[in-house]
This record gives structure tokens, C-alpha cells and sequence, in this order.
């Protein structure tokens, strides 16, 4: 028997017509191309717009997206989710630490203070082959895996909405 706990339930909350803010951090390109498709690929299933901004580094993605929902909102055309999409790669210096430590943390402090749905899809890691391996749709598809958290957590916003 399948343990209950771990099987994931399958929200069918309405999500049509939402509009998701992917972040991207341009550092390596080629890796980027691969989170990038990958994100593209899960919100275009799910049947939600996107727009793209660009960024230099995975530091400045957390006040890219903070700056994109206050101009959105003025606008009248808020965003309803957004994924965060970069690469660190560890050096010699803490700079790795550093950087990862806070893009994160400001990724959270955002999603928290504004109780707003984010995808962190910002890969962590020690080498460019591990970087490789996760940015692959093919392989890990973390690109995928941020847009989907980002869309999950819209749809439980949208259901408590409701309650």
C-alpha cells in the first residue's frame, strides 16, 4: 500500500489566464538557454503567459522581480507568479557563498513579505557538468521544476482565496 503522505495531491485550482514573470540571470548562457526552455515548456502546458526579463547575475533577480511586480500593479497588468531562473557556479573565492546565500534569501523574503507564488529555479552548484545536469530538460529540468512549484504555489493562493 502506498504511503498517503508522500503522494502529492493534485491540485486542479484554476490557474487560466494567469501571468507568470520569469527572471533570468545571464551569467552562462548556454545553461541558461536550457532552464529557460524548461520553464517555457511547463508554463505554456499549463496553459499560462510569461514574460522575460534579464538580468546581469542571480543577485539582482530578487529586486528585478520586486520592480516588476510594483510597475506591473501600476500598470493594471499584475503578475500572478514568477520564476527565478540562474546559475552559481562554485569558485575559489566565497563569492559562491555568498551569492547563492542571498539570491535565495531574497528570493523567500520576497515570496514571504508579499505572499506572492515564486519558482526558485537559481542552481547551486559545484561544477558546470552539474549545472548541465540539472538545466536539461532531458535530465533534471530544474527550469521545469521552478515553474511548476511557482504554478502549485499559485494555485494553492488562488484556492485559499476561495475558502
Amino acid at each position: 500500500m502506498a504511503d498517503a503522505r508522500r503522494a502529492p495531491l493534485k491540485d486542479q485550482t484554476d490557474i487560466s489566464g494567469a501571468r507568470v514573470l520569469i527572471v533570468e540571470a545571464r551569467f552562462y548562457d548556454d545553461i541558461q538557454d536550457a532552464l529557460l526552455e524548461g520553464a517555457i515548456a511547463e508554463l505554456k502546458a499549463a496553459g499560462v503567459t510569461h514574460d522575460v526579463i534579464t538580468v546581469p547575475g542571480a543577485l539582482e533577480i530578487p529586486a528585478a522581480i520586486a520592480i516588476a511586480i510594483d510597475a506591473a500593479e501600476a500598470t493594471g497588468r499584475a503578475f500572478d507568479a514568477a520564476v527565478a531562473l540562474g546559475c552559481v557556479v562554485r569558485g575559489e573565492t566565497i563569492h559562491f557563498e555568498i551569492v547563492s546565500m542571498e539570491s535565495s534569501r531574497g528570493l523567500m523574503d520576497l515570496a514571504v513579505s508579499r505572499k506572492f507564488p515564486l519558482g526558485n529555479g537559481i542552481l547551486t552548484v559545484n561544477t558546470e557538468a552539474q549545472a548541465w545536469a540539472r538545466a536539461r530538460a532531458s535530465e533534471l529540468n530544474k527550469g521545469g521544476d521552478a515553474a511548476r512549484a511557482a504554478l502549485a504555489m499559485l494555485r494553492i493562493k488562488r484556492r485559499l482565496a476561495k475558502a
